[in-house]
């Protein structure tokens, strides 16, 4: 197990931005893409990283990017230390497994949420008005329940705060037509092309994220796709219709900081070793049930 990354300070190319995992870097006509072990929890960034979280998050993306080429093209230039620019070769160590050369692209300003099973949010709002963004479906659902149809939900991409549903009219209205159309198409094809996968190997994929952008004209995949922090990952094997399912992600960390009752203001409390062991070894296990292979060093 290597080092836990929870920041990144390459001085030698400018920093764009730095998110709750991610910090970006202009390399001119590339971004490269760090992914760190930091972990956020009820829309706070946690004092401990997860060992490794970053570079299952990184390498499951990278799986899926080359799985789903066919169907969309993605920003993804390189996750090879060899195509590391000159300046960041002496970083190849901390780096390896954990970063992208992406493509620069102009992102659209929506997140594209496909559902395939009701939970969370959608459950919580079917509960109440028998519809899911809006949505109206079919009495008599239970939680965990596979829909019907798989589901396109998009949302806007809140600077701050929570993301909020709209309609595909309102995605329409920020996007064209076309182009809502190519991605509502795209965002479907990849899940179920993905989800059919994921299932061959124990996993459901209740729901995920996906973000979409323009390079040379052309509409691509990018930012992260598929992963436990993207989607809902629930094992095959103790799938039981009716109540909530255990996840391939914060499961361990949010039970913690609700057994604790934590008020989820500052200050942030600290997690115990076996949480954060226990948060890094679902990682893991995700990533070798999709891949069929362990992380280098494991």
């Amino acid at each position: 197990m290597r080092k836990v990354l929870t920041r990144t300070d390459y001085v030698e190319f400018p920093r764009v931005s730095r998110g709750k995992v991610r910090d970006i870097y202009d390399l001119g006509e590339n971004l490269l893409v760090v992914v760190s072990d930091r972990i956020s929890a009820f829309d706070h960034i946690l004092p401990n990283g997860i060992p490794d979280k970053g570079r299952v998050l990184n390498l499951i993306s990278a799986f899926w990017f080359d799985r789903t080429k066919d169907i969309i093209d993605n920003h993804l230039v390189s996750f090879s230390t060899d195509d590391l620019p000159g300046p960041l070769k002496k970083y190849s160590g901390e780096l390896d497994g954990r970063f992208m050369i992406v493509k620069k692209a102009k992102m659209l300003p929506v997140e594209c949420i496909v559902r395939g099973y009701i939970s969370g949010s959608a459950w919580s709002e079917y509960k109440k008005s028998g519809s899911v963004c809006g949505m109206k479906l079919r009495e008599g659902m239970k939680e965990s329940g596979k829909f019907d149809e798989t589901l396109f939900t998009p949302s806007t991409k809140a600077e701050s705060g929570h993301d909020l549903n709209i309609s595909f009219e309102e995605m329409v209205g920020l996007v064209g037509a076309d182009t809502a159309e190519k991605v509502r198409e795209a965002s479907l094809a990849v899940y179920g092309h993905c989800a059919r996968y994921a299932l061959s190997k124990g996993i459901i994929i209740a729901d995920t994220k996906f973000e979409f952008g323009f390079h040379d004209g052309k509409l691509i995949l990018c930012d992260e796709v598929l992963t436990p922090d993207s989607s809902r990952f629930w094992p095959l094997d103790s799938y039981r219709e009716g109540s909530a399912q255990p996840s391939f992600d914060k499961q361990y960390v949010r039970d913690y900081l609700l057994q604790i009752g934590w008020d989820k203001e500052p200050p942030i409390p600290e997690l115990p070793e076996e949480v954060i062991a226990g948060t890094s070894g679902k990682y893991r296990e995700a990533y070798f049930k999709l891949t069929g292979t362990r992380l280098p060093d494991d």
